[in-house]
């Protein structure tokens, strides 16, 4: 386990149904015993040194989401509960006449305000990130402590390593200067794998194609208790910008890629020596499962997870 003098949160964004995949599909299983992709990222988050969980989730899913996975965690590690919920903005706001659906990934995180107590990282709930990537982060804590400025990290992924077999996804597009530092954050939607790499239509429809090699952010993020309030402030932004659109999305790495532009934080991009797998739509199950049992096989997780 990674020594820290101060006590990390996880934050784990769990509050979506996941309609593409059918179902609540944080509760499916992965483990040789059952164990769910979130039980694995917190066994490593507690390997890595973190200690409290912070559960971002919807009301209207709470009781089966305590009943399924709350009571798996408890006993493990802290756990508190916040909720993302579409009426959850700021004054003078309120939704537009056809939405359904919360605000997207930055308005999640905004729901763990007056929760996190310091650093604190931020993950998908169906997503696996690797043991390596929450040591990265752990140390990037540590050496940023006290830091001038707002010192922020994102753990990016190959492209290849994030697509599906089965359908098109979204991913944050890094670009970098010559010295592999984050410039800026481009969210891509709709990226569809193919045997070259991968391909997607622009806004000015346009077919793009990628080599697979690109650097993409799957919301795997380190901050501190400064995010927060800067996050308030674009939030604010978008909702004036598109407020009205029933189908606008205030992303996470469109936030924080202004952020970076502007100065107002450092986003350092950290790598990680570890695969990413995640379960977009539910043909994605077996290969997951496939690539814990492996990781079982060759000693990386005990089996039974918890012993």
């Amino acid at each position: 386990m990674v020594k820290n003098p101060d006590s990390y949160d996880l934050v784990i964004l769990a509050a979506g149904m996941g309609s593409r995949f059918g179902g609540l599909k944080q509760v499916q299983p992965v483990g040789p015993h059952g164990e769910l992709i979130i039980e694995y990222s917190i066994f490593d988050a507690l390997r890595a040194g973190f200690s409290r969980l912070v559960l971002v989730i919807r009301r209207d899913i709470e009781a089966d989401f305590r009943a399924t996975i709350g009571r798996r965690l408890e006993s493990r590690i802290d756990v508190q509960y916040v909720y993302q919920e579409l009426d959850s903005l700021p004054a003078g706001f309120k939704p537009p006449t056809g939405r359904t659906k919360p605000w997207g990934t930055g308005h999640a995180v905004l729901a763990a305000r007056g929760t996190v107590r310091g650093p604190f990282a931020v993950i998908n709930a169906d997503d696996f990130y690797g043991a390596s990537s929450y040591v990265a982060l752990a140390r990037h804590f540590a050496a940023t402590a006290g830091a001038a400025r707002p010192a922020y990290a994102l753990v990016g992924y190959p492209l290849r390593q994030t697509l599906s077999e089965h359908g098109t996804v979204s991913r944050g597009l890094c670009a970098t200067d010559s010295a592999g530092r984050l410039q800026h954050i481009t969210e891509v939607t709709k990226i569809e794998k193919t045997a070259t790499g991968a391909r997607y239509i622009d806004a000015q429809g346009v077919m793009r194609e990628f080599t697979g090699e690109e650097i993409v952010s799957v919301n795997f993020w380190g901050f501190t208790p400064a995010v927060l309030p800067q996050l308030e402030r674009l939030f604010i932004d978008f909702l004036q910008r598109s407020g009205a659109d029933p189908k606008a999305e205030f992303y996470l790495p469109t936030a924080l890629s202004a952020l970076n532009e502007r100065g107002e934080a450092e986003i350092a991009l950290l790598r990680s020596e570890d695969a990413w797998f995640g379960i977009t739509y539910r043909e994605d199950l077996p290969a997951s499962q496939a690539a814990v049992r492996a990781l079982v096989a060759a000693g990386r997780y005990p089996a039974p997870l918890w012993g």
